[in-house]
């Protein structure tokens, strides 16, 4: 399977775009006419330079308001496609893609369409060029793939064939099972582009709002299937038009497309194995068990303190490593490692950021399965060097460069704390937390789609609606990505602004990659009051906030009285109910969830977070903090 990309879907120069596209993996480029044109090169020397970078012009694009014009137009028309076939010559590509015409003088009629192709035929195959036809959702007379392919089925020329686009296709609405019954070699390019469900004008839609498959809301593997059913051996493409990429990293977005484009093939050929897609093996999305362990970079004073919280959270000193600075303390199935080293990654991130969350270690199926997938969707595999007797986990790198360790049972490295650790104390009574439920990544909101990405193309996970969160000084939005059943679950919070509390800790600890962690309980009140005797001190809520509970809920009042004296907040929806509980910041905006989830409530507690983020603003105004 040969891959490609346009080049307008990215960011940078033409010589910034090659070298990222290369380098994530493209066989291929889209050259748009306006990246070459706007180069210093001649169309020739552009050409010698995609082949230098290991790449080759496969489509190049676009040529608008072509069939159907009357006279003297028409003439035009075939001028500016010869002047068209001229440069693609010189750059070294045979394709050029034609779609259909939004002119307000063109005539409709599909003959009059075909005869004009057919005529382009043979000045193309002249050249030894070929032309495909694009039918554009918002075309003229043309915005439906089935008329274009009666279009180019009419002018009945070898060198004419058809452009198949999935936005086109899926953003109208349209079924791509139709596509089945194109012969695939009449098909000469497919291009392959998500977009969020939004209710807005097609052109609109498609020119700013468009992203990677797997980013939005359309059935592109659907799409893809139908495609392959046809026998169509030629480039799978990626044409994306969105305004964050246009200003995103050029590297980043490359190599996002280039996940996409590997993991909705490998979708495609899992749904329909006998479509025979010429892909490397690795294998499905991986089954995600569960967080393993959540290790903190800490030093000095700030480790003190740190440990100091997890006692009072109910954690044990469980186990020191054999061979470094680095604790584990434990409770239930939560582990949590304080990394104290003066060499190695924990300490450069230390360095970096102060006391900050640098590891984070995922219980999977398979570890091996997990890296090999990882690594053939461009995942960044880390390694340092071990010492005496450790276990060699395989890891890659995670958000803001932090690390994704993975474990799971039956390789040896389940074993990896009682072999690399030996006990310090025994298992103490704790508070009832029980487990790690959900993580909190904080990001800026331009990453929020390249890790949906990641996550949701590595693992067996799903993502939910984006949810807005108010902060008292600007917007977060939210988006949480879980596994069917629940045993991880991580959000992603993407800040605008460093005003909101989200956006103050990127900028305090340059982009610290886990601001908060849940940690579950069966009983809140029983944990609420082992918490108070061990003098842990809770996140103070306000009475206004207990007082609109008792309009909004139907609650006891005696159990409202509960939750007021121990600072617990509170939710409920069709699912069930929630309660929750928070730690005080600490470590330049850190803090702890604690939580119990009732018959079967499936969110994150959103209506409580402004009241929540309000409450620890004020908390820092009170220590002469600055609000923002």
């Amino acid at each position: 399977m040969k891959t490609s990309i346009a080049t307008v879907s990215i960011s940078g120069n033409l010589r910034e775009k090659l070298e990222a596209i290369a380098a994530a993996g493209f066989d291929g480029i889209e050259i748009f006419e306006q990246d070459f044109i706007a180069d210093e090169g001649s169309p020739r020397d552009v050409g010698r330079m995609v082949r230098d970078h290991g790449l080759e012009i496969v489509l190049f694009q676009p040529f608008r308001d072509f069939e159907g014009l009357p006279e003297p137009l028409r003439a035009k028309a075939f001028d500016r496609a010869e002047r068209k076939f001229d440069v693609m010559q010189e750059l070294g590509t045979d394709l050029a893609l034609f779609c259909s015409s939004c002119h307000p003088e063109a005539l409709g009629g599909v003959d009059r369409a075909a005869a004009d192709f057919h005529t382009l035929g043979e000045r193309a195959a002249a050249r030894g060029l070929r032309v495909g036809y694009e039918a554009l959702a918002w075309g003229r007379h043309v915005n439906d793939h089935r008329d274009a392919w009666e279009i180019v089925r009419r002018a009945d020329h070898p060198n004419i064939g058809l452009i198949l686009d999935s936005f086109h296709t899926l953003g109208r609405k349209l079924s791509p099972e139709s596509i089945r019954a194109i012969p695939g070699d009449r098909i000469f390019f497919v291009q392959l582009a998500d977009a969020p469900a939004i209710e807005m004008d097609l052109l609109y839609w498609s020119r700013h709002f468009r992203n990677m498959p797997g980013e939005g809301d359309l059935a592109v593997t659907d799409f893809v299937r139908a495609i392959m059913a046809t026998g169509y051996a030629g480039p799978i493409s990626l044409e994306i038009f969105n305004d964050q990429f246009r200003g995103g990293n050029t590297k980043a977005i490359a190599r996002d497309g280039y996940r996409s484009l590997m993991a909705v093939m490998d979708a495609t050929r899992r749904a329909e194995p006998s479509l025979g897609i010429d892909l490397p093996a690795f294998p499905p999305p991986i089954r995600a068990e569960g967080v393993a362990f959540i290790e903190f970079a800490t030093r000095g004073d700030e480790a003190t303190e740190l440990s100091a919280l997890l006692t009072t959270l109910g954690f044990t000193h469980a186990a020191r490593h054999r061979n470094k600075a680095v604790s584990l303390w434990q409770q239930g199935d939560i582990r949590i490692v304080l990394n104290e080293e003066t060499e190695g990654y924990a300490a450069s991130a230390w360095a970096a950021r102060g006391t900050t969350v640098c590891d984070i270690g995922l219980q999977v199926a398979s570890a091996a399965d997990t890296i090999t997938r990882a690594s053939a969707l461009g995942a960044e595999l880390f390694s340092q060097p071990i010492g005496p007797g450790e276990l060699q986990i395989p890891a890659i790198r995670g958000l803001s460069g932090s690390l994704l360790h993975f474990l799971d049972e039956g390789s040896g490295l389940e074993r990896v704390w009682e072999v690399e650790f030996e006990a310090v104390e025994p298992a103490g009574t704790g508070t009832g937390l029980t487990r790690i439920d959900h993580l909190a990544q904080t990001m800026s909101y331009d990453n929020m789609l390249s890790w949906t990405l990641f996550y949701g193309t590595l693992f067996d996970i799903a993502k939910s609606p984006m949810v807005d969160v108010i902060d008292p000084d600007g917007l977060v939005r939210s988006q949480a990505v879980a596994t069917p059943d629940g045993a991880l679950r991580i959000t992603l919070n993407g800040a605008d602004s460093h005003r909101t509390l989200a956006g103050r800790f990127l900028s305090e600890t340059f982009g610290a990659p886990l601001q908060h962690m849940a940690l579950e309980t069966a009983d809140i009140f029983a944990t609420a009051d082992a918490l108070a005797e061990r003098g842990f001190e809770s996140l103070p809520m306000s009475a206004n906030y207990y007082a609109d509970l008792a309009a909004r809920f139907s609650l006891d009042p005696a159990v409202l009285e509960r939750l007021k004296a121990s600072n617990i907040l509170y939710d409920a929806d069709a699912d069930g109910e929630l309660f929750q509980i928070y730690s005080r910041a600490f470590a330049g905006g850190l803090f702890f969830e604690i939580l119990q989830r009732k018959n079967g409530y499936k969110g994150y507690g959103a209506p409580n977070a402004p009241f929540r983020i309000a409450a620890q603003k004020r908390l820092t105004r009170a220590k002469g903090m600055p609000s923002a």
